[in-house]
């Protein structure tokens, strides 16, 4: 035993009293967090004359680097670096201003063992909400316990409270009566027989006969929460069949530029603009667009191959140094009118008819919810097209228009055309900003149609598949409304200007588990009634737990 070389394990400094540390976890990418490192520092400024009024001192548990020109955590390595040094009884706050990419800090929030809270700014244009929610969703998965607030200015009543009742007591909680059990008969939830059988029904042949989901490389940007586990993703019926990325570079080198150009002069043909230049750098060029529509035969012919019921492109690592965009790809799968890809041979037309549901950043849980979501509003009768959304930002409509809290609901991509005002017609494709897309590549964007839709999100927590569902609708707002909302976030990206039903701006946040939602229209309200709780009940008979959030349109509860 005298010969053995132990380990020296160093314990970490601990904080004194008073004092509160902070981290901030950021991009991979380089570019990304040199970007938005000013206005992460504005943020941590704010937040640290809110903490010194509460009579604390907020310390950065990391430095700044000076050689990359910014503060934030950059990778998993750097982060299990960082929280060795960090006393895992002190108070600790994660601030994002930005995308975050959540593996980052996972493993040190997982150990460390003081009061830990999420801080995001609200802001359109510096994404820390949408990180925020991604850090929520991951953390709520991994059974880490956490406090969460926002802010726009940091000055707020709510924040203020919110902050101090942390400080002293550790945590804060945030009112969820807008949430309901879905469990029919026994709360008041009213659901329609027909509604309840076929919901069933569903369940019952997805677990009889099963279905495959295409997964092209997992684990994109850190999203731990967009990861099913496989023993709860097959107890629904549904399996991976895990696809590598560079399988689909191959797979689009194969395809001939008379094919492709066949699916460009079809888009065209049914109005789709193209917004195009000559530099590469900064503008959509035509070999981006022939290379994005080889991606698209590709995508189908591979998920043909594999039997695939839906797939998902993950995109930002590896396929960005190589291949433009695979958002126009995205969208044109989830939209039943397409243009047509034959298989190899010739023989046979892929998935004639229909969309082949995809699920952008290989969020899984959005891939499962659209999945059933098709299902569903395909036995209803309803328009089966829908996408997940990045819940962006929200504010109150300035125009006038309406009197409620209107949020902004923004993809890079996977929006179907059937989502948009006038269709086709109503699209456009601009290049991607060179900062996250160096390859380039056009997105498949517009402005969202009014009407009436379900939401939804299928989330882990507590080792088990849970779904929330609610309702909402989608407002048509002035031109200039819609245009200071897009430039106030990426006006290159489709947009939704969504209101929820019953449910405040804090109530959402306080609950929601995902930077993703799930969108899907219905051809009026009472439709959409229907689609969501014969949904409800497909997930619950797929033995998920379900909860209703939020009212009917008119306000009456479920």
């Amino acid at each position: 035993m005298a010969g053995y070389k132990f380990p020296k394990i160093v314990e970490p400094r601990k904080a004194k009293s008073k004092q509160v540390l902070l981290v901030a976890s950021g991009d991979l990418r380089l570019s990304a967090n040199q970007t938005c490192w000013p206005e992460q520092q504005k943020m941590e400024q704010a937040l640290a004359k809110a903490v010194k009024a509460e009579g604390y001192q907020l310390i950065r548990a990391h430095p700044v680097k000076k050689d990359q020109k910014h503060g934030f955590i950059g990778s998993q390595a750097e982060g299990i670096k960082v929280f060795r040094k960090i006393d895992p009884q002190a108070p600790l706050i994660v601030a994002e201003s930005v995308w975050q990419y959540t593996h980052h800090v996972l493993a040190g929030l997982i150990a460390h063992r003081g009061p830990i809270l999420t801080v995001a700014n609200w802001s359109g244009t510096w994404p820390g909400l949408v990180g925020m929610l991604n850090l929520n969703g991951s953390m709520t998965k991994a059974g880490v316990k956490y406090s969460t607030l926002w802010s726009e200015d940091f000055t707020d009543e709510f924040f203020r409270k919110g902050l101090a009742t942390w400080l002293a007591r550790g945590e804060v909680k945030h009112p969820t009566d807008h949430v309901r059990p879905f469990k029919p008969g026994r709360n008041g939830i009213r659901i329609g027989d027909a509604e309840r059988r076929l919901g069933e029904a569903l369940a019952a042949q997805l677990q009889r006969e099963k279905a495959i989901m295409g997964i092209f490389d997992e684990g994109c940007m850190g999203m731990y929460n967009a990861i099913i586990p496989d023993e709860l993703l097959m107890a629904t019926g549904v399996y991976k069949e895990r696809l590598s990325q560079s399988a689909l570079y191959y797979e689009t080198t194969r395809v001939s530029d008379r094919e492709a150009r066949a699916v460009r002069t079809w888009m065209e043909a049914k109005g789709l603009k193209f917004i195009t230049g000559k530099n590469p750098k900064k503008d959509l060029t035509d070999d981006q667009i022939l290379t994005q529509c080889k991606m698209y035969i590709a995508a189908m012919r591979i998920a043909d191959d594999f039997g695939c019921a839906a797939v998902g492109i993950q995109y930002q690592q590896g396929l960005k140094d190589v291949l433009p965009a695979s958002d126009l790809v995205e969208g044109i799968l989830n939209n039943a009118d397409r243009p047509p890809v034959l298989s190899r041979d010739g023989k046979r037309v892929l998935y004639k008819g229909e969309p082949l549901p995809h699920f952008n950043e290989v969020d899984e849980c959005a891939g499962l919810d659209g999945l059933m979501t098709y299902r569903i509003h395909k036995a209803m009768g309803q328009p089966v097209e829908n996408t997940l959304h990045d819940v962006r930002w929200g504010d109150w409509d300035r125009s006038g228009t309406t009197q409620d809290y209107v949020w902004v609901f923004l993809i890079s991509g996977a929006v179907p055309p059937a989502h948009l005002i006038g269709g086709w017609k109503g699209a456009s494709s601009a290049r991607q900003p060179s900062m996250y897309f160096p390859k380039g590549g056009g997105t498949l964007m517009g402005v969202s149609k009014p009407g009436e839709i379900v939401w939804s999100r299928v989330f882990v927590a507590d080792g088990r598949l849970k779904m929330d569902l609610g309702r909402a609708g989608v407002v048509k707002l002035p031109e200039a409304e819609t245009q200071r909302r897009l430039k106030a976030t990426t006006p290159q990206w489709p947009i939704m200007h969504a209101v929820l039903y019953g449910i405040t701006r804090d109530q959402f946040m306080a609950r929601h588990k995902a930077n993703h939602i799930q969108v899907a229209y219905a051809k009026d309200a009472e439709a959409a009634d229907r689609a969501m709780l014969a949904k409800a009940a497909m997930a619950a008979a797929m033995g998920m737990e379900v909860s209703i959030c939020g009212t009917r349109k008119d306000g009456q509860p479920w």
